[in-house]
């Protein structure tokens, strides 16, 4: 889910407010969500704009009290449960004739990473995990005058590209580097969008209810890489079987309250708990037996356990534009962690502030920044529908942990 939404966008002749998404990493809250979808750039009024942002968040959550199987309990019992990253995004929007407006942009919706290493009991779950994504995607509307203001018809089209590794533990040597395994996957897919708005441009007025479909990943393939027992490595093909990554819903709303004063606020869910344990099977055996978590070895080598429920995010806040050049914006968010079991992807508070500043009529400059807390957690074990049980490799705890980040970015429009 998107916990950091923080941009200030002072509109031409208008004031208006649209906010910038930055996701949790998985070890927060929001399933593999990082930059999500934002088409907030279709809604600009001028025939040509571009913009350009990123934002940089630096989670700082920290495992405690950890135990592998068996209760193993000769490393470190606290690791670092995430990494710092980037969250970019590029969108061009353009009128194509009077009332069709046509967008294309590139961002990172989905994205993890955790490292904490070799030395913790949990190493035998985890030791890095990177999950990257790529998304290109196409949106127009169409919009037509509608009592005292407009409705606006949006659809769309996207392409994903998935990709990442994790390499855990399989054995364990007290006298030197213990043997890791890796698995690397990659995967790719295509999804759609429709949506409806109603904009009063005098009142800054804007509802909008968009839904981004599921993105079907049926070709999931890569390597699993282990020791080969001589000092060396040996690779497999393997697969994984078919996937989705999740549709979602958001509701907008903003609307001028004073003269310079705008409020907003949305709320989003996010259909994660269609991910729960991705089962990894040998391409040797592909045909003969059925990829599933309950499985036997050697058709399930490994699996990506996820286990996650839906999620929801709820935010609102409020913009002053303080004259043609300067406007500024704060924004409370709660995120509904993703977790409920296995994982600690927990429930994470939010406040963002920005501020927009605009040289010229065309050019417009942000800057913002946020802070929240991710709530406490225990990762233990969890049974899905089929039997099958994740969190037997690894348990461990989070405490109220912060997160920050930092974002800035730029918009010119022709």
């Amino acid at each position: 889910m998107n916990i950091l939404r923080l941009k200030a966008l002072a509109g031409a002749g208008c004031f208006s407010i649209a906010l910038i998404g930055a996701a949790m990493h998985p070890a927060h809250a929001g399933g593999l969500e990082r930059g999500g979808y934002d088409i907030d750039l279709l809604f600009d009024p001028s025939p040509v704009a571009t913009e350009a942002e990123a934002t940089y968040v630096m989670p700082d959550r920290k495992y405690k009290n950890a135990r592998g199987p068996g209760g193993f309990n000769f490393l470190s019992s606290t690791a670092d449960g995430a990494e710092p990253y980037w969250v970019p995004r590029i969108g061009v929007k353009a009128q194509v004739v009077q009332g069709v407006d046509c967008m294309v942009d590139y961002s990172q919706p989905w994205g993890a990473h955790t490292a904490p290493g070799t030395s913790w009991n949990g190493a035998f779950s985890n030791v890095e995990t990177d999950i990257k994504s790529n998304n290109y995607a196409a949106t127009c509307s169409y919009k037509f005058d509608a009592g005292k203001g407009q409705l606006r018809f949006i659809g769309g089209v996207f392409y994903q590209d998935i990709s990442g590794f994790k390499e855990s533990l399989v054995g364990f040597n007290p006298f030197g580097p213990s043997p890791i395994g890796r698995v690397d996957l990659e995967a790719s897919g295509w999804g759609w969008r429709a949506g409806l708005a109603y904009e009063i441009p005098e009142i800054a007025l804007r509802a909008s209810l968009v839904y981004n479909s599921q993105v079907k990943l049926d070709n999931i393939s890569g390597t699993l890489t282990l020791p080969d027992g001589l000092g060396g490595t040996a690779s497999t093909p393997i697969y994984g079987s078919t996937q989705y990554m999740p549709d979602s819903v958001e509701l907008k709303l903003q609307s001028g309250i004073a003269p310079g004063w705008l409020a907003f606020g949305s709320i989003k869910w996010v259909n994660w708990s269609t991910l729960q344990s991705v089962p990894i099977c040998s391409e040797q055996t592909k045909g003969l037996a059925a990829c599933t978590t309950v499985s036997p070895f050697p058709v399930r080598l490994t699996s990506l356990d996820l286990m996650y429920r839906d999620g929801w995010t709820v935010s609102g806040g409020i913009g002053h534009k303080f004259n043609d050049q300067w406007s500024a914006a704060g924004q409370l968010s709660w995120d509904r962690g993703t977790s409920h079991g296995y994982g600690v992807q927990t429930d994470t508070w939010t406040l963002g502030g920005g501020v927009a500043y605009t040289p010229r009529p065309n050019i417009e400059l942000r800057l913002a920044g946020a802070i929240g807390v991710m709530t406490s957690g225990h990762s233990g074990t969890l049974t899905d529908e089929n039997g099958y049980t994740a969190g037997e490799d690894a348990t461990y705890d989070v405490g109220n942990d912060l997160i920050t980040a930092i974002s800035g970015g730029i918009k010119i429009k022709f």
